[in-house]
């Protein structure tokens, strides 16, 4: 069983139908999943969201100086903890929002020290900002700030995809999923776990990742309570 965890969310999480927003509908069903799944479990819960469903930088930004494409994607991922932060703390779990790039009226700034004194008091911690810095992903912030907190595991949640395969499951039906896989396996085989510099640190760094579908019921229970679920790639 896990002590403290970081689970990685989409941003598209929040958006529902659409692709595109925030759902409060949508974002209050993900809230009472993650809080349901976490209750009792004793288990310290740190989130990095994406916010793809807001402003994708190279997409989005196109014509832009990409730094600052990067920056206004950072941003977008505080909106989106913000918006969880609310949906969470109206199922009761007490949450913080602490941010890379200090916005005080909105959320706390980023200091290890009490990010992790909220996590001993039983606090989810939603990471949102990004690292700070532009030209990396939130898989990168994901994997930063799991190994500055002392996160057991990064857990990377997926939808409708229950793990590794070797190839697309979605083009492929005869693709096959891959329970479990060292990290430098999945560099050789080019697998899409993760971005380059995130797998690279979780590598050198030793931090296990697990992939697995959030939506699936029980999964993210089933996780925290020590149980095998989707794929696990460790040193």
């Amino acid at each position: 069983m896990y002590k403290r965890v970081l689970l990685k969310l989409s941003g598209e999480f929040l958006s529902g139908d659409s692709g595109f927003g925030i759902s409060p509908d949508t974002t209050a069903d993900l809230a009472r999943l993650v809080t349901g799944a976490l209750g009792g479990t004793g288990v310290e819960l740190a989130v990095v969201i994406g916010g793809g469903n807001l402003w994708r930088g190279a997409r989005n930004g196109k014509g832009m100086d990409p730094a600052t494409a990067d920056y206004i994607g950072m941003l977008g991922t505080v909106m989106n903890a913000m918006a969880l932060q609310d949906a969470m703390e109206a199922t009761g779990q007490p949450t913080r929002v602490m941010t890379a790039i200090q916005m005080h009226a909105v959320a706390e700034p980023y200091i290890r020290r009490r990010a992790m004194r909220h996590l001993e008091k039983g606090r989810v911690v939603i990471f949102g900002g990004g690292n700070g810095a532009p030209f990396f992903t939130t898989d990168t912030t994901a994997t930063l700030r799991a190994l500055e907190i002392g996160a057991d595991v990064v857990l990377m949640a997926k939808n409708q995809v229950d793990g590794v395969y070797d190839s697309d499951p979605r083009k492929n039906p005869d693709a096959v999923r891959l329970d479990h896989l060292s990290h430098r396996e999945v560099v050789e085989r080019r697998l899409e776990v993760m971005d380059a510099t995130a797998l690279t640190l979780c590598m050198d760094k030793g931090l296990p990742i697990v992939v697995f579908d959030l939506f699936q019921e029980g999964n993210l229970r089933r996780l925290l309570t020590g149980e095998r679920v989707g794929t696990l790639i460790e040193s």
